[in-house]
């Protein structure tokens, strides 16, 4: 059996769940509209540079989790991935991943983004495994801390450990990214492919003889 490993924002989707999630709470006015829209990209900015302070992000996008009761989030987050995410899933994204459930394969999606937000979108894509940034808790409640970074090397350190842990081993592993902060995943696996890829990795995979692909329309 073979692993197939995607990243979620701009690779099955065509957008960026942290992000949008931001645009909903500010939309929700559910958080101050102008600080948070003006500070969601800035940090959005700072990823696609491949600048981001993932503790600093993750100290300003846990925070609404800690103001708002959990059955209240968990609605509102049922919308979001109605009105929000399902509208920017990649075209092509729901056949790739058919392509490989039919090989056999068995398919994660491993993220940088928060589990609270990512857990519903694996689930409606029909991915069974997850590695996602793990929001602390105490009990229920969220305390706005990181308890696990899923972000850059971090991403290769989380899925080594969940493959050594895993009953099943993989005989060969393909991955599929768009991002410059993924280039230790794609480094990692035996089949490395760029999805619409970011100028960096686009530079690097076209260098290193990776396919370069789109699941967009």
């Amino acid at each position: 059996m073979n692993l197939a490993v995607f990243d979620l924002d701009h690779t099955l989707l065509n957008g960026d769940s942290d992000y949008l999630w931001g645009q909903f709470l500010v939309a929700n006015r559910l958080v101050d509209a102008e600080y948070y829209a003006r500070e969601n990209q800035r940090f959005y900015d700072e990823y696609a540079a491949g600048t981001l302070d993932i503790h600093e992000f993750a100290a300003f996008s846990l925070r609404p989790l800690m103001a708002l009761p959990l059955a209240q989030l968990e609605g509102l987050r049922a919308r979001f991935v109605t009105e929000q995410i399902v509208p920017v899933i990649s075209t092509h994204a729901p056949a790739l991943l058919e392509r490989h459930r039919q090989a056999g394969d068995e398919l994660l999606i491993t993220t940088a983004t928060n589990r609270f937000i990512v857990e519903p979108i694996a689930a409606h894509l029909g991915v069974p495994h997850l590695l996602a940034t793990e929001p602390e808790r105490d009990g229920h409640a969220f305390t706005g801390r990181i308890a696990r970074s899923n972000f850059r090397d971090a991403k290769v350190t989380n899925l080594k450990a969940w493959l050594a842990a895993h009953p099943v081993k993989f005989a060969s592993l393909s991955g599929y990214s768009d991002s410059q902060n993924d280039l230790p995943l794609l480094e990692f696996v035996d089949h490395p492919h760029a999805v619409d890829a970011d100028p960096v990795l686009r530079a690097a995979a076209e260098a290193r003889g990776w396919p370069v692909i789109s699941l967009r329309a």
